[in-house]
């Protein structure tokens, strides 16, 4: 069960890196393609079919990581607590950045959520890297270390060029480029490596530090039926929003 449960935590951060990403690449890139008004509500219209969709991966991560490995929550939780609070308030900006923009149609006012959505992106990201490579060292080090400073950089960079593949597949020539579906999904792949990296370092822990066979027992009879509602939830937005004459028309509450 243990190892069922470590394969299962895999997929979802692997999920959560590989869809997500995109959108916070997309929030990078808004302040050096959206060099426009409508660039960026083109932009910010072509991820937003998505986002709620994508943010459900990092709930079912966090479950899964309390639930599973609790021993591991209490590291994360207290050994990077200022970087666990500054991608919280990453993710809140981020969120509420969308959610506002258009609320009111004033240009300084959409202009501060614009870069409110491009700052909660930079944060989530290069805390995301910060936080694999502390997972990796065994929560050993400081919470900033060059080395995670670095890995930081690396998924930043990771995350926009997924974005900009995903831009480039969802509004075909509208930034300048034309990707297939299947460049999207070789480039969520990549955006995904970092997170598989680390955890496969990180297994023998993991399973050696998972939740007690009975916790995992009744974990499985609550979660696991509910596995293919949530992966029919996403095969339903990617067929509903699939480009087409509609894939840049913004939805009335972005």
């Amino acid at each position: 069960m243990e190892v069922i449960w470590f394969v299962l935590f895999a997929v979802l951060l692997a999920g959560y890196f590989a869809l997500e990403g995109f959108d916070l690449g997309v929030g990078l890139l808004l302040p050096l393609l959206g060099r426009t008004r409508e660039g960026r509500d083109r932009m910010v219209a072509a991820m937003a079919p998505y986002v709620l969709a994508n943010e459900v991966w990092l709930v079912a991560v966090a479950g899964t990581l309390f639930g599973v490995y609790p021993l591991l929550e209490g590291e994360v939780l207290f050994k990077l607590y200022p970087l666990v609070v500054a991608m919280l308030l990453s993710w809140i900006l981020r969120d509420a950045g969308l959610w506002f923009r258009r609320r009111l149609d004033g240009f300084r006012w959409r202009g501060f959520w614009d870069a409110m959505i491009a700052f909660g992106s930079l944060g989530l990201s290069f805390g995301w890297g910060m936080t694999i490579h502390a997972a990796a060292t065994g929560f050993a080090g400081p919470v900033v270390h060059p080395v995670g400073v670095m890995l930081g950089a690396v998924v930043t960079l990771l995350f926009a060029f997924h974005g900009w593949t995903f831009l480039a597949w969802r509004a075909p020539g509208v930034f300048g480029a034309s990707r297939s579906g299947r460049a999207l999904v070789v480039s969520g792949v990549v955006a995904a490596v970092p997170a598989v990296g680390v955890l496969v370092g990180a297994m023998p822990y993991l399973l050696a530090n998972s939740a007690p066979a009975a916790t995992l027992n009744v974990l499985s009879v609550m979660v696991l039926p509910f596995a293919p509602i949530v992966l029919g939830a996403q095969v339903w937005v990617w067929r509903t929003f699939r480009p087409g004459k509609d894939a840049v028309q913004l939805p009335s509450f972005f």
